[in-house]
Parts: C-alpha cells; sequence; structure tokens
C-alpha cells in the first residue's frame, strides 16, 4: 500500500545523524540480525515507529551505487534468510522487505517496526545502537530499563500501525463510512475533509502534506482486512459452537475478515441466535426464547476485546458456545483481582478503545459494565458467571445456563452468594439476607436452612461478613 518511490526519496533527504534511517552499499549477513535487534529497540527509545536500512546507498555520498542484495533470494548456510531472522527474532515482528529500481540501479529497503513491550533479542541477545556500534544491551542496563519502562509500550493504540500512505491508501483500508454511521455524522463528500476529520480524532497522524500514518485504534476498529497487516492478525473474534457440552464435535465456526466495529454487531448476532433456547419458567420471568441475557452477552464480549494485553500476539479473542455455557476467553491478566470485577474503579490498559466502543454505543459506561452484566444473570436466575486467570496472560469468563440448586457445586453456591451480596450493596437496596439470597436462587421459603448453609460457606472464605443489624451480610471489602 505504501508509495515505495515517495518513501525512497524521502528517506535519501535525512541525515543518518538525526534521523532513523542507515545506508549500505551492500548486505552484511553476519551483522544483520543482530542490527534488526539493535535498531527495534533504539527505535523504541527514540519515539520512532520504524527504523530502516536502506541498500545500494553509498554512505556518506549518498550515491545510487546498486546492490547484489535480494532478501527473497539470499539465504545463510542453505536457510532462506527472512525464515531464518524471524526464527531468531523473539518475539516476533513485522519486518518488511521493498525492492525498486532508482536509475536502473537495484535498491532494498528494510522497515524494522519499534519495540514494543519488550527489548527484541537475536539468538538469545539483545542487542542496541550507541552511536554507529551495536552492542550488548546487557552492557548498558540504562537503557535497558528504559525500554522495559518507556511509556510507549503501553500505548499500543496511539502507535502507528501503517505509515507513509496517500490519502486514497486511507480511504482504501479504511471503513470510514461505518465510523460516521457509527457516530451519527454526515458523511463528508470531500475526501480531503474525511481525512481531516480523522486526523482531528487521532485516528490517522498527518506526518507532512504528502502522507498518514494509521494509529492502532482506528486499525482494529476500522480496517476493511485483516489481512493487510498480520501483526495483528490473531486479535480478531472467532465464535465456536460445540455439539453437547465438549470440544468433540465442532457445529459452527465463525471467524470474520474485518475488525470489531465493523463487525460486532453481526457477531452479537451469531452468538445470540447459536445460544437461543432455555425453555425454563423462573420464578421472576418465562423464558422461552433465550438461555442468556442479551446485555449481559453483549457486555462480557466487548470487554474481553476492551481490556486485552495487544502486546500478546496470535491470540484470538475466543467465544465458545457449548450446550450448558458460554466461555470468553483472551488474552489479558486483570490489572485488578477477579472478586473486585463487580466493585473496583475500573482499569483498563486501552482507554482510548475503551471510550470509542462505549461511544459506539456497543457497551456501557465505564465501571458499570460488570454489575449491568450480573443484575441481569439474577434477573434469569442464572447460575453466577465464574472468571479464571490462566498463568497471568489469559482470562476466561464462564457464563453458565440454568441449573437447579441440586446441580450446582458448593464453589457455584459461594460465588453466586457472593455476587448477589455486592450486587445489593451496590445498589443501595438493602442488605443481603437469607430472603433475599433465596429470592435469587429460587430456593422455596420451606428450604431456608439451604440458604442459611450456603451464607455461613461464604462467611468462611471471607468474602461477606455481618453487617450492623442482624442476620444482615455485606462485602467483605466494604
Amino acid at each position: 500500500m505504501k508509495d515505495i518511490s515517495w518513501l525512497f526519496h524521502y528517506l535519501l533527504s535525512l541525515s543518518e545523524s538525526d534521523s532513523f534511517v542507515e545506508f549500505k552499499h551492500n548486505f552484511d549477513k553476519l551483522k544483520f540480525g543482530r542490527n534488526i535487534s539493535a535498531l527495534s529497540n533504539i527505535a523504541l527509545l527514540k519515539w520512532e515507529d520504524f527504523w530502516y536500512i536502506v541498500y545500494g546507498i553509498e554512505d556518506w555520498t549518498k550515491n545510487i551505487v546498486w546492490t547484489d542484495f535480494d532478501p527473497n533470494d539470499y539465504k545463510v548456510w542453505n536457510q532462506p534468510l527472512q525464515l531464518r531472522v524471524t526464527n531468531k527474532i523473539t518475539p516476533e515482528i513485522d519486518i518488511n522487505y521493498y525492492h525498486l529500481d532508482v536509475d536502473d540501479k537495484k535498491v532494498v529497503i528494510v522497515e524494522i517496526p519499534a519495540a514494543t513491550n519488550m527489548p527484541i533479542r537475536y539468538e538469545n541477545e539483545w542487542y542496541i545502537r550507541i552511536w554507529e556500534a551495536t552492542v550488548e544491551l546487557k552492557k548498558h542496563p540504562e537503557l535497558e530499563q528504559k525500554i522495559w519502562n518507556n511509556e510507549k509500550n503501553r500505548n499500543f493504540e496511539k502507535s502507528k500501525i501503517l505509515s507513509w500512505l496517500t490519502t486514497q491508501n486511507v480511504l482504501n483500508l479504511l471503513d470510514y463510512d461505518k465510523y460516521f454511521r457509527l457516530t451519527k455524522q454526515q458523511l463528508p463528500q470531500n475526501t480531503d475533509w474525511f481525512v481531516e476529520r480523522l486526523v482531528q480524532e487521532k485516528f490517522v497522524i498527518k506526518e507532512n502534506d504528502w502522507s498518514y500514518s494509521i494509529t492502532a485504534l482506528w486499525w482494529i476498529l476500522f480496517a476493511n482486512n485483516m489481512n493487510d497487516f498480520p501483526m495483528i492478525d490473531g486479535k480478531t473474534i472467532r465464535v465456536i459452537s460445540y455439539r453437547w457440552n465438549t470440544r468433540d464435535e465442532r457445529k459452527t465456526e465463525i471467524e470474520p475478515q474485518s475488525w470489531y466495529a465493523c463487525c460486532l454487531e453481526q457477531i452479537m448476532s451469531d452468538v445470540i441466535n447459536l445460544a437461543w433456547k432455555n425453555e425454563v419458567i423462573t420464578a421472576s420471568l418465562r423464558m422461552d426464547d433465550k438461555k442468556y441475557p442479551d446485555v449481559t452477552l453483549r457486555e462480557f464480549i466487548v470487554n474481553s476485546l476492551i481490556h486485552q494485553d495487544f502486546s500478546i500476539q496470535w491470540t484470538h479473542p475466543l467465544i465458545e458456545i457449548f450446550d450448558n455455557r458460554i466461555e470468553i476467553t483472551n488474552a489479558w491478566a486483570p490489572l485488578i483481582d477477579t472478586d473486585r470485577f463487580i466493585d473496583h474503579p475500573p482499569r483498563s490498559r486501552n482507554p482510548d478503545l475503551s471510550k470509542r466502543m462505549r461511544l459506539f454505543g456497543f457497551c456501557e459506561e465505564s465501571g458499570s459494565w460488570v454489575d449491568r452484566a450480573l443484575s441481569q444473570i439474577e434477573i434469569y436466575q442464572l447460575p453466577a458467571p465464574k472468571f479464571e486467570v490462566y498463568d497471568n496472560s489469559s482470562t476466561k469468563v464462564t457464563i453458565f445456563s440454568s441449573k437447579k440448586l441440586s446441580e450446582m457445586s458448593d464453589k457455584d453456591k459461594v460465588r453466586a452468594c457472593y455476587q448477589h451480596c455486592v450486587l445489593l450493596y451496590l445498589k443501595g437496596e438493602g442488605m443481603m439476607q437469607n430472603a433475599t439470597l433465596r429470592e435469587r436462587l429460587n430456593i422455596p421459603e420451606t428450604n431456608y436452612p439451604a440458604a442459611s448453609k450456603i451464607i455461613k460457606n461464604t462467611l468462611k472464605e471471607w468474602k461477606i461478613k455481618p453487617g450492623e443489624k442482624q442476620n444482615e451480610y455485606i462485602p467483605r471489602r466494604a
């Protein structure tokens, strides 16, 4: 999509001393991998999104002298160069190689993205560029610490995902019509006005009078085709429905080819249709058409997208639909304890994404989504959802279909009691009592000892405590 000729002449106009480009006559296979690591790391420290190596240019004079380097054919120890570098670089980065002929002389541009959440390593060693030398990063601990602590590591949304784009490139790559429909704005007739509007919204960055960059936030919301940028391909939503309650047999698998704002409405419709019949009558309402509340599904699905850690690659947001439950899994370790999801002030890795998803009407205001979702669970008298964290890198939310009390485990009952207690406390609708818990779990009044036992077990787990009045209970942290 980039105008490579324009990019080449722009890079040629820069000086190595104050820019993000290096010029070389020919290729050195012994230094290439280490240079990739070093330049990716220094790009982060200098707040550049990319660093470039241009082969076929004489250093200092910048004369075009031709290069015999061809990254598509070059092999190192009988292994294709690009494959070898990809295998030796960790974490994986998306290196681009561009070819062009200038005055009948071959030139190659290597585009190296900046490191993101950690230093880039080559063959188990980190490197950094100091002036013109590539050295081991461990010899400069102050620079290593800056990389780990760099603010840019924590601001994926504002990073540039594609650069050197013309106005037409921007229009071709993004579903701008969807953006204006979601924000209820009239679509500008002039394409330049449209791009300027996106610049004002900080979705697109104007680099100069001829080129633009697209931010990661805009890309993950409105990109037309997920394949246009492989680095975040693994973040597209997947929906899988299974026959019965195991993963042995799949019924349906859905993976949209567009990004979140463009596909979310359809994804929600698909999930609701796949998780359809319930045919259970509860004390509070008849549910003869849906197993799960729409609000609960929407809030949990959208917030799994909002809170994910984009630095963890190739981990799809996954929605799995079984006969007796729905599991929503994504790559994010919560910034707060899972028990505090209901009552803790919101914290998000991606505040701009969160703001936009709410502006577009996909979910509720920040801080209210869990209690709103759980309130609907209580109205449907479903078991309490379960929140689980795996290896401090992924989180799974399980929403259960209707169960009789006798089918619930002791942990299920304690979890329902705790969530019910917190919801009542937050809403200011009184404190939890035996009677309110019986209503929540559809326990007959004659079976009040069952509710008392659940409250007793929840007290033992230190999740609730007695209130000021007898036989009333409040959350332990209240």
